[in-house]
């Protein structure tokens, strides 16, 4: 073999090693590849078209399927963890509208419902974002129910005793007694609930948590979401199902937080992804004499809320409007009413009437303009 042979093979060798390192450099550095690097260090998705997906969320349907459901909300917390939220709201039916409609279905079976879909959006978000993250195994989701009595009688029920259903994901009581403390029921962790005298340093951050799921909380229990996000600042917490709607309605009776914890908490919290069904009857002076229509107001952020018609028996809708701003339910009515007006199904009617049917004010109170309340909740 000649000398001239061996240089150029070892020449041929340099070359492609080159090339190799080259080759290695342009990918490292190459916008994609920026960008998901960028993903994986913050934890969220990788930088999109803002405005294709802004767009394709404000035509986005209500789902067909709670597979769909879980698919979709995930997308959204997704996309608002990308945004810098971090207080997050999930509502949507937990079980279909004709059991919910049962007169035995009690407040565990929805609670185990809800405890079993969170499960479910907990192993989807973490599959789900696995492209995104280094790794998966150090993001831990914790799912927490009001205190470690209820914890233990719906993990029994709805996940066969697992406090850890999978890798990644354990469920906890918002309230937590000292190591050691055996007992089944704690009367302590209800009793400074019900007199409202706060926690008494009762709730406490699980360590290494990314992110909070709460589950089946009531009005009197939401000021220990608050000293939990005070306590935790840096994990995100998602009010899962609780319907804080219906819980606003709450404050500021006898026993239960003031109006004020709508200003200071509850208004900061963003719906991401938000689905509420509404019936309603409404009686014409022709027959039937009585019309009963339903319709849902629908968000999956960064959408906007819709407000939709259901034409199909809760399978299909019509959407009639879009707004950037959260619609009181008042006027969510009103817009379902005057669709149906215009097609001749409901006959208008003159300003008395209107007025009697109606009253002089047609938001609550905490739908008004509070000039100490944030504006995430209706944007």
């Amino acid at each position: 073999m000649s000398k001239a042979f061996l240089t150029g093979m070892i020449s041929l060798l340099l070359l492609v090693v080159a090339m190799t390192r080259c080759n290695a450099f342009l990918a490292l550095h190459h916008p994609a590849a920026l960008i998901a690097a960028e993903s994986r260090l913050n934890n969220v998705p990788p930088s999109l078209d803002v405005d294709a997906i802004r767009d394709a969320a404000d035509r986005e349907s209500p789902p067909q399927s709670f597979f769909q459901l879980q698919k979709n909300s995930i997308r959204a917390v997704q996309f608002a963890l990308r945004d810098g939220h971090q207080l997050l709201e999930i509502e949507f039916p937990p079980l279909p509208a004709n059991v919910l409609e049962m007169d035995d279905v009690s407040a565990y079976d929805i609670a185990e419902a809800n405890t079993k879909l969170a499960v479910d959006f907990a192993k989807g978000y973490l599959a789900s974002s696995a492209e995104i993250m280094d790794t998966t195994s150090n993001y831990q989701i914790t799912i927490l129910l009001p205190d470690e009595a209820e914890t233990n009688i719906v993990v029994k029920n709805a996940l066969g005793g697992l406090k850890k259903p999978a890798p990644g994901i354990q469920i906890g009581s918002l309230r937590r007694s000292e190591e050691g403390d055996t007992r089944f029921f704690k009367p302590e962790q209800v009793f400074l609930s019900l007199f409202g005298g706060g926690s008494g340093g009762l709730v406490k951050p699980y360590p290494n948590t990314n992110m909070y799921i709460i589950l089946v909380a009531s009005a009197q229990e939401l000021p220990d979401v608050e000293e939990l996000h005070s306590l935790d600042p840096n994990a995100a917490i998602i009010c899962y199902n609780l319907k804080l709607d219906t819980l606003r309605g709450d404050l500021g009776a006898p026993a239960f937080p003031g109006k004020d914890f709508h200003d200071r908490f509850l208004s900061r919290i963003k719906p991401v992804y938000y689905l509420r069904t509404r019936q309603y009857s409404r009686s014409i002076a022709t027959a039937p004499y009585m019309v009963n229509f339903q319709g849902c107001l629908f968000r999956s952020y960064p959408g906007k809320y819709q407000t939709l018609l259901d034409t199909g028996d809760g399978r299909a809708y019509r959407r009639i409007q879009v707004d950037e701003i959260r619609p009181a339910l008042g006027t969510f009515k009103e817009q379902l009413t005057k669709s149906l007006q215009i097609e001749g199904i409901i006959q208008e009617e003159g300003s008395l009437l209107s007025f009697l049917r109606t009253g002089y004010k047609t938001t609550t109170w905490w739908e008004d303009e509070r000039e100490d309340a944030a504006n995430a909740w209706r944007t």
